[in-house]
């Protein structure tokens, strides 16, 4: 088995609010140190009732906070939202406060709909091609060697680890050519998963960063002490795609029995394909699941996501899944 990491959301359940799911954040990156994840990463999203982690930077210092080993970092903030400097500024303040710990994901969606982004104050009529040169400026103000006229303070000179988010081939060829780390979003868009880590490795070229490639892969788990219950557990996030999709995203909602079978061949063909890299069911069933999915596609990590309803029962779900780790 191959290190494992945490991806979390924050999740904001049916009944509960954005207190509590911080809350909820806290207690997992605490019991995901414990338990040996590489690293515990947050999501930058925009105007989701059931998303509470739009002020990355701010919930990853309070998780940093509350922790004493784990990496903590973005995974990732969409950098079309934010000037360069902006962000080097924030990580480097993180990296100031807690010394390497820090991990900065970039990405180039803007985490959000046009109308949020309008909010966001964005510049919805820029080049969308200007995340690679946002990402070269941004690196350029941690480098403490460049010479624009504006420095990063704190930030210039400090060691903040990048990497390139996605979910097609335009961030594998970027983080290739940058010879930085890449993390695919295959836990809700495997769609060019395969053909993104062949292109992604067949073109890396070497960089003071990184010396070869690496491949972090998004994947669910819905793991319980029977293959019933964690199907179980695992229709809350069924519900949350199938509600974004359909145009009226929710909060997270309580599991429901059977549900497969309550919806229609359309939901279930959607629900087939973004969920496709998940492993849903007891620890035997999840071992076999994630062996398969390492030996297939070769990553070097996985970022686990488990969007479970009760607090208790998506603790115990990472704590199966830590139980597969070295």
């Amino acid at each position: 088995m191959i290190p494992c990491s945490v991806l979390d959301l924050a999740p904001i359940a049916e009944g509960g609010d954005p207190a509590q799911s911080f809350h909820n954040t806290l207690d997992l990156a605490q019991h995901a140190e414990r338990w040996g994840y590489q690293r515990y990463w947050l999501a930058e999203h925009h105007g989701m009732p059931g998303i509470a982690s739009a002020a990355t930077a701010v919930l990853i210092g309070y998780v940093a906070a509350g922790t004493k080993r784990i990496r903590v970092g973005a995974g990732g903030i969409m950098l079309p939202n934010h000037s360069p400097l902006v962000i080097a500024e924030q990580f480097g303040t993180l990296e100031s406060l807690f010394p390497g710990r820090i991990d900065l994901g970039l990405g180039r969606a803007p985490g959000s709909d046009q109308a949020t982004a309008r909010a966001l104050r964005r510049n919805l009529a820029s080049d969308p091609d200007q995340f690679p040169q946002d990402v070269v400026e941004l690196m350029d103000y941690f480098s403490g060697k460049q010479k624009r006229p504006v420095q990063a303070v704190p930030g210039a000179g400090l060691e903040v680890p990048l990497w390139i988010l996605g979910s097609s081939l335009f961030g594998a060829q970027l983080a290739a050519a940058l010879g930085l780390p890449y993390a695919f979003a295959s836990h809700f868009a495997p769609g060019q998963m395969m053909q993104a880590i062949e292109l992604y490795r067949a073109t890396f070229r070497p960089s003071a960063k990184l010396a070869k490639p690496h491949v972090m892969l998004g994947f669910n788990v819905f793991a319980s002490d029977s293959d019933a219950h964690a199907q179980f557990l695992a229709s809350s996030m069924q519900q949350a795609f199938i509600n974004l999709r359909s145009g009226r995203p929710s909060r997270l909602q309580p599991p429901v029995h059977d549900y497969w079978n309550r919806i229609g061949e359309q939901e279930r063909t959607m629900l087939g394909q973004v969920m496709s890299c998940s492993a849903i069911g007891s620890r035997d069933t999840v071992a076999r699941e994630m062996e398969a999915f390492i030996a297939r596609t070769g990553a070097d990590e996985l970022m686990i996501t488990s969007q479970v309803f009760e607090h208790a029962a998506r603790l115990r779900s990472y704590e199966i899944t830590a139980s597969l780790m070295p």
